[in-house]
């Protein structure tokens, strides 16, 4: 069995990692910089981000590779360091993974362009952009790959196929949505059950949600994951909607705030809950606190 299963199988909850982006922005990353770019020109900031999540209690460490395809990288004129970005990556996560028996998640995002016939990209282009990144991660020694804020299913599904074709390691498929008018569904439209549904036929090993409106919003996304699909969940909601203060996105869902919400979203195992934007170590360390607390009641 794969670590993350067995690590799955015996704690039921596990608690990732918050955010990247913002957490590099904090560091100096200027708007519109490739955050990726940082595991080679400034790893010792990427560095800080890993420790500071490792050392709040997380289980599962992403690697600073969200944006790392050849569609999202050539805005920076990079497209030809894909791999070398990855391996990076990894290797970074990495460097705490083993010291404190945590576990390498690759991070790979949207390509960035629509498939047809909404937009110009053909399916077996996004095959391809997808595989890349995914043999390189796989290649590097990560534990599973995260597939996530996606916003429409056949681009998930394209991933899906792409990172399946390259390594036998976990992938989890995390979507993003948002409650609106018509309930909660997809930016494309798709509602929770029919994503469930796709994703898990295409051979999805857990399914999950990330980014979105905040914790509050995201029990509500979990409690509807939980009642379409058996697999394991994978939760990392944004920390609130930002209000501009002084000319800087401020999170508004605080580490106390969320720890309410984290009660519920355990009892939706077996899942991984974490932060995404906006959420800091903090937030972690109140995830890490909440789930060793009530774990106890069902295990």
């Amino acid at each position: 069995m794969n670590s993350f299963f067995e690590l799955l199988a015996r704690e039921r909850v596990l608690v990732s990692d918050g955010a990247m982006g913002t957490e590099l922005q904090k560091c100096g990353l200027e708007p519109g910089a490739c955050p990726e770019a940082l595991n080679i020109e400034s790893p010792e900031t990427v560095s800080r981000v890993h420790r500071s999540y490792a050392e709040a209690g997380s289980d599962i460490i992403l690697t600073n590779t969200f944006g790392v395809n050849r569609s999202r990288l050539k805005l920076h004129s990079f497209e030809e360091r894909v791999k070398e970005f990855c391996v990076a990556g990894a290797e970074l996560a990495r460097s705490f993974a083993e010291s404190k028996n945590i576990l390498i998640a690759g991070s790979i995002g949207p390509c960035g362009d629509i498939l047809s016939p909404l937009g110009t990209l053909e399916e077996d282009e996004a095959f391809e952009i997808f595989r890349e990144p995914a043999k390189a991660l796989a290649g590097a020694g990560v534990d599973l790959i995260v597939i996530e804020t996606m916003m429409a299913p056949e681009e998930a599904v394209v991933a899906l196929k792409a990172v399946k074709s390259v390594t036998t390691i976990p992938v989890v498929v995390s979507m993003t949505y948002e409650k609106g008018l018509s309930g909660i569904k997809t930016l494309w439209g798709t509602d929770i059950p029919t994503a469930a549904e796709i994703l898990e036929k295409n051979g999805a090993d857990v399914i999950g949600a990330n980014c979105g409106k905040g914790f509050d919003e995201m029990e509500e996304i979990g409690m509807l994951l939980r009642e379409s699909t058996k697999l394991p969940l994978w939760l990392k909601a944004n920390a609130g909607i930002p209000e501009w203060i002084d000319g800087k996105p401020v999170y508004t869902q605080g580490p106390e705030y969320i720890r309410n919400y984290i009660e519920k979203m355990v009892t939706l195992y077996p899942c991984v809950i974490g932060g995404c934007c906006g959420s800091t170590p903090g937030h972690i360390k109140t995830v890490r606190e909440t789930v060793n607390l009530y774990k106890s009641k069902f295990i």
